[in-house]
Formats: structure tokens, sequence, C-alpha cells
């Protein structure tokens, strides 16, 4: 590990710890040479698939999106940010392990919407319409309809 302030390659390791739920290691390491201590973060590399987008465009998935999309529809909603990294965390997961190349946007979509739907009526609905593409409050009102025919059925 090279030393951002010297540049000599010789350290050690003073300190360890877990961060992230383990998914992290934090490494504190001090130059041989000049002595300054620095942090340093361990973690494995993801290998997440490509999405491919409606139009036929692929993209590395991106995270970042996902929660934004679902803090977007969760907005004025009584849901906490830990529940949207909740969301955002299974969704990475389950396309880590799912071990496929490539994954349409359309799953990645659904998949939030299968999580939003358990969490909260109103921020399914609000991200139904982004994602379906709702075209006028009549696919709005099957999608409701829909929602609420599930719901008293359980």
């Amino acid at each position: 590990m090279k030393c951002p302030f010297c540049g000599h390659l010789e350290n050690r390791v003073i300190d360890s710890r877990l961060s992230n739920n383990g998914e992290v290691t934090r490494r504190r390491r001090e130059c041989e040479q000049c002595t300054r201590r620095y942090t340093t973060y361990e973690r494995i590399e993801d290998l997440l698939p490509s999405i491919v987008k409606r139009d036929g465009r692929r993209e590395l998935f991106d995270r970042r999106k996902v929660v934004q999309g679902v803090r977007a529809a969760c907005s004025k909603r009584p849901i906490s940010l830990e529940q949207i990294d909740s969301i955002a965390e299974s969704v990475e997961r389950e396309l880590q392990e799912a071990g496929e190349r490539e994954i349409p946007s359309t799953r990645v979509g659904e998949k939030v919407m299968d999580r939003l739907r358990e969490l909260d009526a109103v921020a399914y609905v609000r991200f139904a319409s982004v994602y379906r593409k709702f075209r006028d409050i009549d696919d709005f009102a099957q999608e409701v309809a829909k929602l609420v025919t599930e719901r008293s059925s359980q």
C-alpha cells in the first residue's frame, strides 16, 4: 500500500475493524518511512450485472439510482433512510446472487416495486406510476384497484 504522503510502499497495520455490517474492513496504517498514519478501506469487489435499458443501452448497475428513485417515491411518507437503503441493498444483493451478466431494467424495477408494495402502498403507487409510465388516470386507477384487491385478500 503506497503512503499518500510520501509514496513509500512499506507500512504497518496498527488497527483493523469491520464496518458497514462486516462488508468493509477499515485499517489504520502507519508509513515506515515518514511515520504518518492513514486509513484504508477494503471490500470485496462486487460483480454486478449490466442493466439493459428499454432502448437497448447498457449501463452498470448503480445503487444510487435505485436509492434516488425509491427516495422520490417515499417523499413525505413515514419511511426512514435506513428502510430506503435496505431496499437498495436487498435489490443489489439479489442481482449479485443471480450471477447473470446482464439484467433487463424492467426486472430491477419489478424487484423495487415488490419491496415497496410490502412497505408502503402510496410509495409503491408513486414508483409504479413513473416506472410503468401511466398514460392517464385509468392506468393509475387500475393499479390502485389491484393493490386494494391484494390487500383485502390477505
